[in-house]
C-alpha cells in the first residue's frame, strides 16, 4: 500500500479554516513555519492574498475539474520563480554562474579519457556532502530534448507521512527544485532548495556531462536531493512511453495529470523503498 500522500494537494477537509490555520494540515508546515510566520508578520496582506487564492485552487478534491487549475497555477508560479535565473544570484546561498572552469582544470582533463575523468569527478565529489554523476552523452542528449518541450515537472519525495512535491524546472542546463509548499506560501520570492548543475563541455570529445549540486540543507539532506536526481532521468531519459507521458501531459495537458500516478511510477523504479529505510535516524 502507498503511504497517504502530501495534504497539500487534497481539498480542505470539514471545519478546516483558512490561512495558516489550513496549511497546519499539512504535514511539512513544520519545515516552514518560520519562513510563514515572518511573511504573516511582515506582509499580512500578502500572506492572505496567497492563502485565499491557495484556498481556490483547493476547494474540490484532486482528480476533479480543480486539479488542472491547481497544476496550472503552480506551474505558472514556478516559471515566474524562475524568470532571471542566470542574470542573478540564486537565493538560499546557491553559486551564481557556477562553471565547470571553477571545478575542474578542463584544459588538463581533455588528455585523459572518459574513463579518467569520470573516476577524477567521481573522487572527488566523493569526499563532499554533495550529489554529483557523470552522464552518458546519449542519456543527457535525450534529457535535454525533452526539457526544451517540456521544462518542468512535478516530482515526489518520499517521506515518513507520505510524500512531499517538489516543482523541478529547468534553467538552461541548470534544474532547480523547489517545493510546492515553498512555492504556495512566498510566490515569486521562493528560493531554490536545490540546483543540479550539467556540464556538456565534453560531451562532443568525451561522450560524458558531468553534474553536481547545491542544495539548501535546511530542507534537504543528501540522499533525499539524491533522491530527487535520481528520477530526472527516470522521467526524462525513460524508454517507456508510459513514464514520459506524465512529463507531457503535466506541460501540455495539465487538467489530465494525475499526482498519483508520479508516486506510483516512483515506488515501481524502486528509488521510493530505497529512500524510506535511511529515514528512520532521520529528525522529525
Amino acid at each position: 500500500l502507498l503511504a497517504p500522500p502530501c495534504r497539500e494537494l487534497a481539498g480542505p477537509g470539514p471545519g478546516q479554516g483558512s490561512g495558516e490555520a489550513a496549511l497546519e494540515e499539512n504535514p511539512f508546515y513544520g519545515k516552514y513555519r518560520h519562513k510563514i510566520q515572518e511573511l504573516r508578520r511582515s506582509s499580512p496582506e500578502v500572506f492572505e492574498s496567497r492563502m485565499e487564492k491557495r484556498s481556490e485552487v483547493k476547494k474540490q478534491p484532486v482528480g476533479r475539474s480543480k486539479q488542472g487549475e491547481f497544476i496550472r497555477c503552480m506551474e505558472e508560479k514556478a516559471r515566474h520563480i524562475y524568470e532571471g535565473l542566470g542574470t542573478k544570484t540564486s537565493k538560499g546561498g546557491f553559486t551564481k554562474d557556477k562553471t565547470l572552469d571553477s571545478i575542474l582544470n578542463v584544459e588538463m582533463v581533455k588528455e585523459k579519457s572518459a574513463e579518467e575523468i569520470k573516476q577524477i569527478w567521481n573522487q572527488y565529489f566523493s569526499a563532499k556532502d554533495t550529489v554529483y554523476a557523470v552522464i552518458p552523452a546519449e542519456k543527457f542528449d535525450l534529457m535535454w530534448k525533452r526539457a526544451q518541450s517540456c521544462p518542468s515537472f512535478l516530482y515526489a519525495l518520499p517521506r515518513k507521512e507520505g510524500y512531499e512535491f517538489f516543482v523541478g524546472q529547468w534553467s538552461g542546463t541548470e534544474l532547480h527544485f523547489t517545493s510546492l509548499i515553498n512555492i504556495q506560501t512566498q510566490g515569486e520570492t521562493a528560493p531554490s532548495q536545490l540546483v543540479l548543475y550539467h556540464y556538456p563541455e565534453l560531451q562532443q570529445e568525451k561522450g560524458i556531462v558531468l553534474m553536481t549540486a547545491e542544495m539548501d540543507s535546511k530542507f534537504l539532506v543528501v540522499h533525499e536531493a539524491q533522491c530527487l536526481a535520481n528520477q530526472v532521468p527516470l522521467f526524462y531519459a525513460t524508454e517507456r512511453s508510459e513514464t514520459y507521458e506524465l512529463v507531457e501531459t503535466f506541460n501540455h495537458r495539465s487538467s489530465e495529470f494525475k499526482y498519483m500516478a508520479v508516486i506510483a511510477e516512483l515506488e515501481q523504479s524502486g528509488l521510493g523503498r530505497e529512500l524510506r529505510p535511511s529515514q528512520a535516524s532521520d529528525k522529525s
